[in-house]
């Protein structure tokens, strides 16, 4: 147990220090590419800011553990909105100016019901997730397209990126370098930490599904939180926001998509219908409701809507904590 612990709290560091550097590196190559800042903060960044839910989910997955990759996915998406929206907004209400959030937040909605229909059924099979891999890339497609049609036009999170880009500016050798030592790395600290999760599971008699959704979502979550925080503190409202959106897109379908096309699942567990994407879903209609404004209302996350997405995330966070020392006291 004590070298399980080891193993997560040594892989959280590793993992959440090698997402920085490959984000950096990855952000400054596409800038030497070229690439439109506005492309970079949508697709580089919010996939970089992905990467460990990727590989862990990839990684648990391999290891046979399909509720750990699934637990990750959908613990990560309640944690961004919940705790990392709910907070940032408490100390500093999110205000939403780019046309381009308001396009994701109805996308991500659909989305979060697309794979509830798929789980309907109590499993994922393959080809059901290769459809998710696929409106992964379509969504990227997509968000290639809003950038290229949109670029030039002023959009909020363009401005921000601009400047993110100039604050983090680095020679092409030593982004590729990061890139790739970045890479590297997000696979072994995610394979610790994989081995430290399902180890506790089995020493405390919880399911993967349960740690998935606390202890590895919580860390996996990590550089949202650091680059939603990092993004108000300078105003730049649409960049915090649309950090989560992208990255819970991405979590429901690249990495739900990549766990199931490595190893379908016959069985889900039906708690992650009734009890978890519930969860989701409501988390998602609250921050629909909130961040786009309906009759001429500014879409925006204020302090009290903060504290109903913190609150719900706790409520939810404390139950499943009851859950894991009822079982480990039995």
């Amino acid at each position: 147990m004590i070298l399980a612990l080891i193993a997560i709290v040594a892989g959280f560091i590793l993992l959440m220090w090698s997402a920085d550097r490959f984000v950096d590196g990855a952000a400054a190559t596409a800038k030497h590419a070229g690439m439109p800042p506005l492309l970079i903060g949508m697709v580089i960044v919010g996939f970089g800011t992905s990467a460990p839910e990727m590989v862990v989910s990839a990684m648990a997955a391999l290891d046979g553990s399909p509720g750990l990759a699934l637990g990750n996915a959908y613990g990560s998406n309640i944690a961004n909105t919940g705790l990392i929206l709910g907070t940032t907004a408490l100390f500093i209400p999110l205000t939403v100016h780019s046309k381009i959030i308001h396009k994701e937040l109805p996308l991500l909605l659909a989305i979060t019901c697309l794979t509830a229909a798929f789980f309907w059924n109590g499993g994922l099979s393959r080809t059901e997730s290769f459809i998710l891999l696929a409106g992964f890339f379509g969504v990227i497609g997509w968000s290639i397209y809003s950038a290229v049609k949109g670029k030039g036009k002023g959009d909020e999170i363009e401005g921000g990126m601009e400047q993110n880009l100039e604050e983090h500016d680095m020679p092409l050798g030593k982004a590729l370098f990061w890139v790739v030592v970045g890479l590297i790395l997000l696979i072994v600290s995610s394979r610790m930490l994989v081995w430290g999760a399902v180890t506790i599971a089995q020493q405390l008699g919880v399911s993967d599904l349960i740690i998935g959704l606390t202890i590895v979502a919580l860390g996996t979550s990590l550089p949202e939180l650091a680059a939603t925080l990092v993004a108000a503190k300078k105003g730049q409202h649409d960049i915090a926001i649309g950090n989560v959106v992208g990255s819970n897109m991405f979590n429901l379908l690249a990495v739900v998509g990549i766990a199931g096309a490595i190893a379908p699942m016959p069985d889900v567990p039906h708690e992650l219908i009734t009890r978890d994407w519930p969860m989701v879903m409501g988390l998602t209609i609250a921050l629909f409701v909130f961040g786009y404004g309906f009759r001429g209302r500014q879409g925006r996350i204020n302090r009290v809507e903060g504290a109903i997405l913190l609150a719900a995330y706790l409520a939810y966070t404390s139950y499943l904590a009851y859950e894991i020392t009822s079982k480990a006291v039995a």
